[in-house]
């Protein structure tokens, strides 16, 4: 063996010999080698949260290393013990720092809930831990810690109150702190009083009867949809309501005086007349909430900045009067800066006569959860201008329940809520490595594509009301659709047949899973429909609709995921009413492609194009899907068959979406005629499901009528609409729509 060392081998021996000790002097070693002198120092008296945090933090720790340092308070400790503490200082409220001192790491945060971001704050960024779902995080491993001894980290998030309306953090405290969001859609809120009030302090079903100068006139009539905000009676009665609530909830330092959720508000004189005073309806709002926010000094009196009450009043909201702005009509395919400066003047201007802003922004399509809503790229330059016009609490509304990359969506928004400089496409990166494995690169290419296909289209308003169908010419054409459908594949080869990473890439498969669901109800392309030939020359319902829909069916059972949108409508629904479209498509129909004439006028939907209601094409659960559309006035339509028929049934499809003045009709008559000058009646459908408070929010139906066999040449169809909503009905006074799809002769 040969001893003798060449110069250049000592020269290295050296230099490791120095760096070594230069990385021992410069650093602390909190766990070495599977061993540590380490303990977790609390405070004498420590609250539940301090404790909770040193609980987290021990956890944590022995998961990375596998050591579990003991937890001790000051009597525990020896003084020549290096120690983590774990403490509330005098720091702001939301302020966290994290600190090598000595040998000593302090972990501090300006209050209980701070510290214990503060943990989590050290875990995942000098630790790499990541929590990406309330089940799957990611560990490192490792036998030994060091920190830099020079480490000093402190941040004050700029936003205070973050809320991501999603239930993955309502339903997992543990999971929303690690994010540092709320557990609630309304912390520190009156439970009963969040949001939409006027009808909670003054229900239309104790005072309307006697009292309807309590509520608004519209036109010359006095309706329940919001209140009279100069009648003094009501003043009064919402001041001991909001009085009451307070003395109920006394720990509650919150409570919403807000409008009901619709857009008739009072114009009788003196309304009118503040309103003139104030440059619009937010004036009357405005002074009435001052007034009863002056007899609460010391709670918050929230009210809605919202559709008719959005822009800024001359008046300014009282100290103690939350402002909540709402960006519910912005086009969500770029930013709010960019595709919707109306509100973006609005923020600014509320911003200029108030300090206590909140905003509710809306991030899904809520006629459509699960439908692909590319607007990811919107985020983060939205949360950095709310943050920019002073908006200390933001709520995200997410759909709360399942929706499109439901995960992925949560995790990003928290991240960005926390901190605005955050970069998207990292993030988005860190997260699909990090839950979908080796699929995650195809799923983040998904992402990539279709957010770089719908920038091409700048004209494209993406709505949280629209529907995947307006989308089929752009971002989901029918050849992109089969791009998008590709990368699916790639990421479930990737992942080399592991059960939970094929469930997970296939929920976030969903979203195309269900855009092509009802491109094949549309029939936008020949691979896209419903009917396709048989080998005999007939006809048989697509196969490769069957397998998508039985997928969709079999992963939304596997993942919980029960509702459709926000009105209730639920998967087994869909289901159902989808299963139902392919026994209508199956069906003969002499009215297939034949002419239509329509007596009444239709209106905006479906390009007023009376041919759709022959087109072959099935509407779905949403009006912009093929649907033709009548506000205010009847449906009556006059089908040419060509030529004289033998005929006995006759059936055409309706929708409701209640929420958006969207009803049955009171019925439906048939008759027919052989000349198109004297039609017979074959008979009328009533409405099987007449409208009450406890219809459901959406839902189809068919107006069957069967008869005996008649020769005739020429249908007409007469749909009866209510003209205008019940006296309750939010829309009361304005005009009601009826939607009719596909027409079935045979």
């Amino acid at each position: 063996m040969n001893y003798k060392r060449s110069f250049s081998q000592l020269v290295i021996i050296l230099v490791l010999f120095l760096t070594n000790a230069c990385e021992h002097k410069n650093s602390v070693t909190l766990i070495d080698q599977g061993s540590s002198d380490y303990v977790i120092l609390l405070n004498k008296g420590a609250s539940i949260q301090e404790n909770h945090a040193a609980i987290e933090l021990q956890k944590y720790l022995e998961k990375i290393s596998t050591v579990k340092l003991p937890i001790v308070d000051e009597k525990g400790v020896q003084m020549d013990k290096p120690y983590i503490l774990v403490a509330t200082a005098d720091l702001q409220p939301d302020e966290i720092r994290i600190e090598v001192s000595g040998d000593h790491l302090i972990l501090n945060g300006g209050s209980d809930a701070s510290t214990l971001f503060a943990v989590y704050e050290f875990l995942e960024r000098f630790m790499d831990c990541k929590w990406f779902s309330p089940t799957v995080e990611s560990v490192p491993k490792t036998k030994t810690i060091n920190l830099d001894k020079d480490l000093f980290f402190s941040y004050t998030p700029p936003i205070t109150t973050r809320t991501v309306h999603s239930r993955l953090f309502y339903e997992n405290q543990d999971f929303a702190a690690k994010h540092k969001v709320t557990t609630e859609a309304f912390p520190y809120y009156v439970p009963t009083a969040k949001v939409h009030t006027f009808n909670r302090f003054i229900p239309e079903e104790s005072f309307y009867k006697e009292h309807p100068e309590y509520f608004a006139l519209i036109g010359d009539k006095r309706l329940p949809t919001q209140l009279c905000l100069t009648n003094p009676d009501v003043l009064q009665i919402v001041k001991d309501s909001v009085s009451s609530f307070f003395e109920q909830y006394p720990s509650a330092t919150v409570i919403s005086v807000s409008q009901n959720d619709n857009q008739q508000f009072c114009r009788d004189a003196q309304c009118r007349s503040i309103d003139s005073l104030e440059g619009g309806p937010t004036g009357t709002l405005i002074r009435f909430v001052n007034e009863i926010a002056a007899d609460h000094p010391d709670k918050t009196i929230s009210t809605l900045a919202y559709q008719y009450t959005r822009k800024p009043s001359k008046t300014p909201p009282a100290k103690n009067v939350m402002i909540t702005l709402c960006s519910i009509e912005c086009d969500r395919s770029g930013s709010i800066e960019e595709k919707c400066t109306d509100f973006a003047d609005d923020l600014r201007g509320w911003n200029s006569i108030s300090d206590n802003i909140r905003i509710w922004d809306y991030t899904t399509q809520f006629t459509n959860f699960l439908a692909p809503f590319p607007n990811l790229h919107t985020l983060r330059p939205n949360i950095g201008f709310f943050k920019n016009n002073n908006a200390k609490w933001v709520f995200e509304q997410h759909s709360n329940n399942p929706s499109e990359l439901f995960e992925l969506r949560s995790y990003l928004m928290a991240k960005l809520l926390w901190n605005p400089q955050l970069e998207t496409d990292a993030i988005i990166s860190e997260f699909t490595d990090g839950y979908y494995g080796e699929g995650g690169v195809y799923v983040k290419a998904y992402i990539d594509r279709i957010h770089e296909e719908i920038e091409k289209y700048d004209d494209f308003f993406l709505f949280l009301y629209g529907d995947p169908s307006q989308a089929f010419t752009a971002y989901l054409a029918p050849e992109l659709l089969q791009v998008y459908d590709s990368y699916f594949e790639d990421a479930i080869q990737a992942v080399d047949e592991n059960a939970e990473l094929i469930k997970r890439i296939n929920q976030a498969k969903l979203g195309i899973d269900y855009a092509i669901l009802e491109a094949c109800r549309k029939n936008i392309s020949d691979e896209y429909a419903l009917i396709v030939d048989d080998a005999s020359g007939g006809k048989k319902v697509n196969p490769f609709v069957i397998n998508r829909l039985d997928g969709f069916s079999r992963t939304t059972g596997m993942s919980d995921i029960v509702l459709m949108n926000e009105m209730g409508y639920k998967v087994a629904d869909y289901e159902l009413n989808y299963r139902k479209a392919l026994e209508v498509a199956l069906k003969p129909n002499k009215a297939l492609g034949k002419k239509v004439t329509l007596l009444t006028d239709p209106k905006k939907y479906a390009n007023e194009d009376p041919q759709v209601l022959t087109d072959g094409a099935l509407g779905g659960n949403g009006f912009y899907a093929n649907w033709l559309g009548f506000e205010g006035n009847d449906l009556e339509a006059v089908i040419d068959l060509g030529e004289e028929s033998e005929i006995s049934s006759i059936s055409v499809a309706f929708l409701q979406v209640s929420n958006h003045i969207v009803f049955f009709p009171l019925e439906v008559s048939y008759s027919y005629s052989t000349d198109n000058k004297n039609f017979i009646s074959l008979g009328t459908v009533p409405n099987d499901m007449p409208l009450s408070k406890d219809s459901k929010i959406n839902d189809l139906q068919y107006f069957d009528l069967k008869f005996d066999k008649r020769r005739a040449r020429y249908i007409k169809i007469y749909g009866k609409n209510m003209k205008s909503p019940p006296y309750w009905h939010h829309a009361a006074g304005l005009p009601s729509w009826i939607f009719a799809d596909e027409v079935l002769i045979n």
